[in-house]
């Protein structure tokens, strides 16, 4: 998973399969909010869900082979761009041989739940993530 320095593991379970037994196309999107909630906790610090402060406003998604029961997916997640309110997101779901099996790319927009509004991504986010990825882009 070249490019890409948060990395988790995801089994597959049988309540992820469709009726064709491979993965469905919806159980993604939790494949990756699992990885993005991993990235925001190792990354930025997060320990409760108040602490979240995003919300999904855009959701790409490719899918390149099938997954299967029993497999243990890699995904991936990274910061390509961050702007002033939002930030963009993509992910990467490897089969355990490294075959691509999905490509997604989220916009995440910086989000105050009291006031019910975006508000500008915080200047401690905004380093950490800046840090974190120049160092995945010196390792690769």
């Amino acid at each position: 998973m070249d490019g890409y320095r948060y990395k988790r593991a995801q089994d597959v379970a049988f309540r992820d399969l469709d009726g064709l037994g491979v993965v469905n196309n919806a159980v993604y999107l939790t494949y990756i909010e699992t990885a993005r909630l991993g990235y925001m906790v190792e990354v930025l610090g997060i320990r409760s869900l108040e602490e979240i402060g995003v919300i999904v406003a855009k959701v790409d998604i490719d899918f390149r082979s099938p997954a299967r029961l029993l497999e243990t997916l890699r995904v991936g997640a990274r910061v390509p761009r961050l702007g002033t309110k939002s930030l963009d997101m993509e992910h990467e779901v490897r089969g355990a041989d490294g075959r691509l099996v999905a490509q997604a790319a989220t916009v995440l927009v910086a989000f105050d739940y009291e006031r019910g509004a975006p508000v500008p991504i915080p200047e401690e986010w905004r380093e950490r993530i800046e840090t974190y990825e120049a160092e995945a882009a010196a390792r690769a």
